[in-house]
């Protein structure tokens, strides 16, 4: 499995469609069915349900999809970190949280950061606490704003933690 298959089934699983995501990619139609079909081959089971008009991802499909995101993220967070020039304040900070209040003051933080670093750009994920701790614990993220991690006793000593002086429900 290549990135570029990965792209590629990306954009079918965007599109639900092949010459839509053919489209998508400037590439020839037949071209991309060939390589979805190969794709398929190669995980020795079906990733898309097709209809008449319309393609729906199978649960291997959904499986591979949310993979294919996350290798994806890495390597371009990968990718970034590396072609950074030595001594250079910058690059990409990636933050996960729910839509909360507490995000608002991680966000005018990262504003004030970002007057005295112009070169650093903030990426901002959405989701809930499990799911920012999956991205934390992969990589995908550098840090992580979580509500209420009472429940969350491992994570105490796993990760720094800073409490925030606010209350959110």
């Amino acid at each position: 499995m290549e990135l570029r298959e990965l792209r590629y089934f990306l954009a079918v699983a965007r599109e639900e469609n092949i010459t839509k995501a053919a489209e998508s990619l400037y590439i020839a139609q037949p071209s991309l069915s060939r390589q979805m079909q190969n794709l398929e081959k190669e995980i020795g089971r079906p990733l898309f349900l097709r209809g008449a008009r319309k393609l729906t991802l199978t649960e291997t499909g959904r499986l591979l999809k949310k993979r294919a995101e996350e290798m994806l993220a890495l390597y371009e967070k990968t990718e970034a970190e590396l072609s950074a020039p030595p001594g250079n304040v910058g690059g990409d900070i990636y933050i996960g949280g729910g839509e909360s209040h507490a995000l608002q003051t991680v966000a005018a933080t990262a504003c004030a950061v970002q007057k005295d670093y112009p070169n650093i750009r903030f990426r901002f994920y959405s989701g809930d606490g499990s799911d920012v701790i999956e991205r934390l614990d992969k990589g995908l993220l550098d840090f992580g704003v979580l509500i209420d991690l009472a429940d969350r006793t491992p994570y105490d000593t796993k990760y720094d933690r800073l409490r925030l002086p606010l209350v959110d429900t």
